[in-house]
């Protein structure tokens, strides 16, 4: 696939972020070393841009960008963080021919769709010698053509299709290595975390800043994303989450700087530190940004299009023309069948041409009287994709009480005063015993129950009364 930007350096193109009620878009024009910021607007959206019909999205587009006298047609696209999936495994010790074998089979099991109905990207993350965790990040390929259809209505033409924050916070930067990166944007918060020259996890927290209720301000849910941040370094690996010092708040408006003061005191019990990061940094570009440029996801992709530099992942369909495609199918020595070939199949299309379009016609007319109802089907059936991960049909902390309450006499010899489940799968529990015998029979029974595994003793104090504290791992199912 041929590489627009470098094809057609250009003087002007056109940043654009998708987000769930809007588009932002940047037009940026580079001359010699310099750069600047020519036009910006916000386009506002009635309806979510991967539902909504992208005939009529592209026409508002483009009739807001005409308002606003702006008349490129390259652009660079932020897709929208709120659509991304993501799977981290970790890799193991593979020949690098059967890598891309193990990602497939792990992508299968891991994402709720049909892997050929997404478009995949994989980052590569190496926090030390020997060890590599791989983060698989997914569009669901009906959103990539939705957005393809709106662009082209709207008569822009798109050079790549890239992740705004990862634009923003380029894996592979010296600047990005152990970093937790927090983009605030509407209602949403998006998190990145880098290490060892890659991304190690990618998510976006829904309804993390809330309206007042006395005004129409939003302010962020600390409690969720204090639990959100929790669960997300809990989840990584010792060696990555171990390395995390740093997290940096990205952003201009006042909003995330207001964020970045209010969740700093949650932070500082993790040992992580806060930094505001309100303009985009220029490393790796090779002409002057204006003074303050904004660090918007926008403003980040249209910057790198200026300069020639392909984002850390695109999910642009590659580009293929006719040709390119007849000639891969038939080699040279098999170009005068195939043409000979080609000319026979021609004429009997000319003959069954007429048939063919009665056909269609027939069927197009039953599809009219079903369409409406198919679209409803679709939505609904999106839906459940979208929420089905975070389904956990298992009970899980039902079902580790219960297996405990099983394991406890019943007649109060031994009661626990906390249980607590760290993680996915390590439970903890303290209690207090009537006497030696009773704590060491509990402690059997414990051990022996299904789905409880390599049970602990933390601590162990008294003889009458005892108390004690152990912890397990739970092998009786966890959600996703």
């Amino acid at each position: 696939m041929s590489n627009p930007a470098k094809k057609r350096p250009g003087t002007t193109v056109l940043g654009i972020a998708i987000e769930r009620d809007h588009f932002e878009v940047v037009e940026l024009r580079r001359t010699n070393g310099s750069s600047e910021i020519r036009r910006s607007l916000t386009v506002p959206l009635d309806a979510d841009p991967l539902s909504a019909d992208p005939e009529t999205l592209g026409r508002a587009l483009r009739s807001q960008l005409e308002q606003a006298g702006i008349r490129e047609t390259r652009c660079a696209v932020a897709l929208p963080a709120y659509a991304t999936l993501s799977l981290t495994v970790q890799i193991p010790d593979l020949p690098e021919a059967d890598r891309q074998s193990f990602l497939d089979i792990e992508a299968e099991r891991g994402f709720p769709q049909n892997p050929e109905n997404l478009v995949r990207q994989t980052s590569i993350a190496e926090p030390s010698p020997g060890i590599r965790h791989a983060t698989v990040i997914a569009f669901e390929r009906n959103a990539i053509q939705r957005i393809e259809a709106t662009l082209r209505v709207a008569k822009l033409k798109p050079l790549w299709f890239a992740l705004g924050l990862a634009t923003l916070q380029p894996p592979e930067s010296r600047d990005s290595d152990a970093i937790l990166a927090l983009l605030p944007s509407g209602k949403q918060l998006s998190i990145q975390i880098t290490a060892g020259k890659g991304i190690a996890a990618l998510r976006v927290i829904e309804d993390a800043f809330i309206e007042s209720a006395d005004s129409q301000e939003l302010h962020p849910d600390l409690d969720l994303i204090h639990r959100e941040l929790r669960i997300t370094l809990g989840q990584l690996p010792a060696e990555i989450r171990d390395a995390i010092r740093r997290v940096r708040v990205l952003g201009p408006s006042v909003a995330a700087g207001s964020f970045a003061e209010a969740i700093q005191p949650r932070l500082l019990a993790f040992g992580l530190t806060v930094e505001r990061a309100p303009d985009l940094k220029a490393e790796t570009i090779p002409f002057r940004l204006p003074t303050h440029a904004p660090a918007s996801p926008a403003l980040a992709v249209a910057v790198h299009a200026a300069a020639g530099l392909r984002p850390a992942f695109d999910f642009l369909p590659p580009r293929i023309s006719a040709w390119q495609e007849f000639a891969s199918r038939y080699p040279s020595q098999r170009l005068v069948w195939a043409g000979s070939a080609a000319g026979a199949i021609a004429a009997l299309t000319l003959v069954l041409f007429l048939g063919q379009q009665f056909f269609i016609w027939r069927w197009q007319t039953r599809w009219d009287a079903i369409k409406t109802k198919v679209a409803k089907v679709e939505s609904m059936q999106r839906e459940v994709r979208r929420y089905q991960p975070w389904f956990d049909p298992s009970v899980r902390s039902l079902s580790i009480l219960r297996r405990l309450s099983e394991a406890f006499p019943e007649d109060g010899s031994v009661s626990a005063k906390t249980i607590e489940i760290r993680g996915p799968t390590r439970v903890a529990c303290s209690g207090t015993a009537r006497d030696q015998q009773a704590w060491l029979g509990m402690l059997d029974k414990v051990r022996s129950s299904a789905g409880i595994a390599d049970v602990t003793v933390e601590q162990v104090r008294g003889k009458a009364p005892v108390e004690f504290s152990f912890n397990f791992v739970w092998e009786g199912g966890s959600g996703s």
